[in-house]
């Protein structure tokens, strides 16, 4: 069975934000939105990132500890001779851990390929719908249509204050604004790596990997930048929410169309 799709039409801009073209959108832009497979997607590929977590086996057993039995009015712990201190249990200072962590624990969520291509197609059609993307904390003017396609002109500058210019033609000042803020974290994830919260910015998809733009980009918190080739649910949808503000170049609209052609059946 196959999905009925109508064709939509998206204004190709330049880097001064004035339209140039209008061309038809690849149907990838069309496809209904499945925030349960999205979800579950962006689960799939986090967890692939994190490192399995385990203990010695024989850790907090290395004592001489052993039980003295019964009927000397003392708690049957092991203890360690000639000190009488309790060891090895797991209700003891320095004793083993009733339940530690294993590696062998599943912690990876799989999933199928078919419904990778579908979540990461459904993540894209996300970002052409306004809703959406303001529903996710994006600023954004009134008069702005999505998606947003700018010229592979783009991918030719290497300044981040070109970029900021052409963020600022385009309107989003206040997303611009809303990226520079940077909290920090409550609760004791602010020792584990995490100290800061910053907020997701846009998300810019290029066609050239060895592109001057990308260090540019990268160089503006909470700005991220692909490539089209790479791109997947951890980047349009961060958290498993659908709907990031996305600027692709006209290049990147075709290597899409290439990589996800055809409707799904």
């Amino acid at each position: 069975m196959y999905i009925q799709l109508q064709q939509k039409k998206a204004d190709v801009i330049d880097l001064e934000g004035k339209k140039l073209k209008e061309i038809d959108l690849p149907l990838i832009f069309s496809y209904p939105v499945r925030k349960d497979l999205i979800n579950r997607a962006f689960r799939s590929s986090f967890t692939k990132s994190l490192q399995p977590k385990g203990r010695d086996p024989m850790a907090g057993k290395r004592t001489t500890a052993r039980s003295f039995g019964i009927n000397l009015g003392l708690a049957r712990v092991p203890r360690i001779r000639g000190s009488g201190e309790a060891a090895l249990a797991p209700n003891t200072v320095g004793g083993r851990l009733a339940f530690p962590p294993s590696p062998m624990e599943k912690i990876v969520e799989e999933i199928n390929k078919k419904e990778m291509k579908l979540a990461i197609i459904s993540a894209i059609s996300a970002t052409a719908i306004k809703d959406l993307v303001k529903r996710r904390g994006h600023r954004l003017p009134d008069g702005l249509s999505l998606p947003i396609i700018v010229t592979d002109d783009l991918e030719k500058l290497s300044k981040s204050k070109d970029i900021i210019e052409f963020i600022e033609k385009l309107g989003l000042e206040d997303e611009l604004e809303r990226c520079k803020t940077k909290k920090i974290r409550a609760g004791k994830g602010k020792m584990r790596g995490r100290r800061y919260k910053i907020p997701k910015g846009p998300l810019f998809v290029i066609k050239d990997e060895k592109s001057p733009v990308i260090k540019a980009i990268r160089n503006i918190q909470g700005f991220d930048v692909i490539t089209a080739k790479e791109l997947s649910v951890i980047h349009l949808a961060p958290g498993g929410h659908p709907g990031r503000l996305t600027i692709f170049t006209e290049g990147a609209i075709q290597v899409l169309n290439e990589r996800f052609g055809g409707e799904l059946k």
